[in-house]
């Protein structure tokens, strides 16, 4: 097939991955792997390994999912990193925006305690 003949790929109209929208208000959880991650996600930013560990979970990115639906944006930001075999990577980091930090720290005094 030549150039001319092959068929017009328009990415444009591929739909988003993202095809919900965020709340604007946290809507909060109880389920306890939510709220390891929360806690400490409110530390520092975790890679995907990580959170794993943290929230005792084996899909972070689900658990992300999952908060994401609830009214966070949990941006999932991509670093260079070089893996054990000196391959370079890059592997995601997931951190709250300073929004997300204000909607969990609502949440938390309205529930009345800590994540």
């Amino acid at each position: 097939m030549t150039k001319e003949n092959a068929p017009a790929t328009n990415h444009e109209s591929a739909p988003s991955k993202r095809n919900f929208t965020t709340p604007r208000k946290f809507q909060g959880t109880e389920n306890p792997r939510h709220l390891r991650a929360l806690q400490a996600l409110l530390t520092r930013p975790l890679p995907r390994e990580t959170l794993d560990a943290v929230a005792g979970c084996s899909n972070g990115p689900e658990l992300i999912a999952e908060l994401r639906r609830r009214g966070l944006e949990l941006p999932c930001e991509r670093i260079n990193f070089i893996d054990r075999d000196g391959r370079p990577c890059r592997p995601g980091v997931y951190s709250p925006t300073p929004t997300d930090r204000q909607r969990i720290y609502r949440w938390m005094a309205q529930r009345g305690r800590a994540a």
